[in-house]
């Protein structure tokens, strides 16, 4: 498995950010770590390991991006500054990361990309879908949060909409072209029902009625009792799902 590493000075966050690549060709997927995790957490956990026949058969590549969670989501500072920090970080993956990732992959710019992430990763990896339909096609959230009302302390502004998946969802019009674009898409969401899913649980619900209501086409698992909120579970996850998606 071709591994490689970059450390790229980002304008909209004013900082050096790393990321690494896995893989020689196929499609192009973004990967978000858990809450506070850092952009080598996956291959720590040896998770691309569980996919690799995908990766060396060119079917699917990587770019795992790095999170600022701990100024953002972990932080208990100012609202508005930290969603503010959180849109920055937004503005840098789509603006700046996508667009060096895809260079470096030889991929055409405007190429259809994949989001993916476990815990708060499957939250962004789920943000920046709904968000940029027209950069993403597919996306794998796993044990994510949907709801983010909790993070805000009774604050609203318009980052923090924008970082509400269920809040912009619930107010978009049926009608609304992205809707369609949703539909030519894939859309996967699970959860287990075990230890430390409440939450997951409880906000992909949510996210399920919303887009039932809103006539978005999406493939929502929960899977059993005893499937908890960890790596291990999480592993048998993208080993089930991404095959089916590339």
């Amino acid at each position: 498995m071709q591994i490689r590493y970059f450390r790229e000075y980002s304008q909209n966050l004013d900082r050096f950010m790393e990321f690494k690549m896995y893989g020689h060709a196929g499609k192009m997927c973004f990967v978000f770590p858990c809450q506070d995790g850092r952009f080598f957490e996956w291959e720590d956990r040896h998770m691309f390991e569980q996919v690799e026949d995908l990766i060396n058969q060119g079917r699917i590549q990587f770019c795992t991006v790095d999170s600022i969670d701990k100024e953002t989501w972990s932080a208990f500072g100012n609202t508005a500054h930290r969603m503010r920090l959180q849109e920055q970080w937004v503005h840098y993956v789509m603006d700046e990361l996508v667009p060096s990732a895809l260079y470096k992959a030889g991929l055409p710019a405007d190429s259809k990309c994949m989001t993916m992430g476990a815990s708060m990763g499957g939250t962004h990896a789920a943000n920046l879908f709904f968000r940029f339909p027209d950069r993403f096609d597919k996306v794998l959230g796993i044990s994510g949060v949907y709801n983010m009302e909790e993070y805000y302390g009774g604050y609203h502004d318009e980052n923090t909409y924008l970082n509400n998946p269920c809040a912009y969802l619930s107010m978009m019009d049926p009608n609304h072209p992205y809707i369609q674009k949703y539909n030519n898409s894939q859309i996967i969401f699970v959860v287990g029902q075990g230890s430390w899913e409440d939450v997951c649980k409880a906000t992909l619900g949510e996210l399920a009625s919303i887009m039932y209501e809103k006539g978005i086409n999406a493939w929502v698992d929960f899977w059993g009792h005893d499937v908890y909120h960890d790596w291990p579970w999480w592993e048998l996850m993208i080993k089930y799902f991404l095959p089916q998606m590339v």
